[in-house]
């Protein structure tokens, strides 16, 4: 079977494509946001990768000639770009699910896979939350809602306008997926520099590391290889029409998670409270009890995770500050 992965250099895709792989299908990638090395790694794994964007309809229509499964992952993703360019971030989200939709319709693809975002969620009313929960854009006016947005408008079109076309969709929504080489706008990749630039390299035994709010703010963290697995599973067995939450239950606040990762770092940390940016989420842990219905299980509990993921990120810090200090 063939699969197409829109978004396939990044993070999840990346990840994704080899779950692909290592499941026996042949994968070819579409993706504009070239993460170069990644996509000479996924070539000589056997992957089939093209430049492209998905806010061009030709464009997507060749990548998705003879596939017979198509995941829609391309997405702007980083905190910092939703208060950046948001309008990008719109325009990515619904002419990108548009034009996949109606260029997996017209290829004759089999199944439509969406991956949404937690985000749709914002403040959750309830913890741990279902796929039931309400989705929410707060704010029309705040520039941050505009990932969220963009998410719940690619899950109506997935819903809707593909179920119209006869085009069988299923969508899943990942919680908070990390792991080594995962990017650098997120909470985990942030506190690692802090720590290894405020200590000097690791040079110091104690550092001050600032955080946006009191640190009490909560996360299910999911290490990316049960995040890819449960992906997998939705997409391949998860019904039509349906969601599916992939995460952990493993719930953890800021503060806790700075401890674990100055303790992994041998460096003890004194956090410095700052202000925390409008619109930030203060819990949020997922109900993944569907998916498990389907015989999901996340078996890397944080720590673990954390290990191998401050590892990749404090050896990229470390050769940074020492090119630096080379430099003069």
């Amino acid at each position: 079977m063939k699969a197409l992965v829109t978004g396939g250099t990044g993070f999840l895709g990346s990840a994704l494509c080899r779950e692909l792989l290592n499941g026996g299908y042949h994968v070819r990638v579409l993706d504009s946001g070239w993460r170069e090395r990644v996509a000479e790694d996924l070539i000589a794994e056997g992957v089939e990768v093209l430049a492209g964007d998905v806010r061009d309809a030709s464009t997507v229509r060749k990548a998705c000639e003879g596939c017979e499964v198509l995941w829609h992952l391309a997405y702007i993703n980083g905190t910092r770009f939703f208060y950046e360019k948001p309008g990008e971030v719109l325009e990515v989200a619904i002419k990108g699910a548009v034009n996949t939709i109606d260029a997996a319709t017209d290829a004759g693809v089999q199944r439509y896979i969406l991956a949404s975002s937690s985000e749709v969620y914002q403040e959750p009313e309830h913890i741990p939350t279902d796929e039931s929960a309400r989705l929410v854009v707060p704010d029309i006016k705040n520039p941050r809602y505009s990932y969220g947005g963009g998410k719940i408008a690619s899950e109506l079109l997935t819903m809707h306008y593909a179920k119209g076309k006869g085009l069988a969709g299923v969508i899943f929504r990942p919680h908070n997926f990390y792991g080594p080489n995962m990017g650098f706008e997120h909470v985990i990749p942030e506190v690692v520099r802090k720590i290894v630039t405020g200590s000097d390299g690791l040079q110091h035994a104690i550092c001050g590391v600032p955080i946006q709010g009191d640190g009490r703010q909560t996360r299910a963290f999911c290490y990316i290889d049960d995040g890819v697995h449960g992906a997998v599973l939705a997409g391949e067995k998860g019904q039509p029409g349906e969601i599916y939450h992939v995460g952990t239950k493993e719930e953890v606040n800021i503060q806790e998670l700075v401890a674990i990762i100055a303790q992994i770092l041998g460096v003890s940390v004194e956090v410095i409270q700052e202000a925390e940016p409008p619109g930030a989420t203060r819990r949020r842990c997922p109900d993944v009890s569907k998916l498990e219905s389907l015989g999901y299980q996340a078996k890397i509990s944080l720590r673990e995770g954390l290990a191998k993921t401050v590892a990749w990120y404090a050896e990229y810090y470390l050769r940074q500050i020492g090119r630096s200090r080379a430099n003069g």
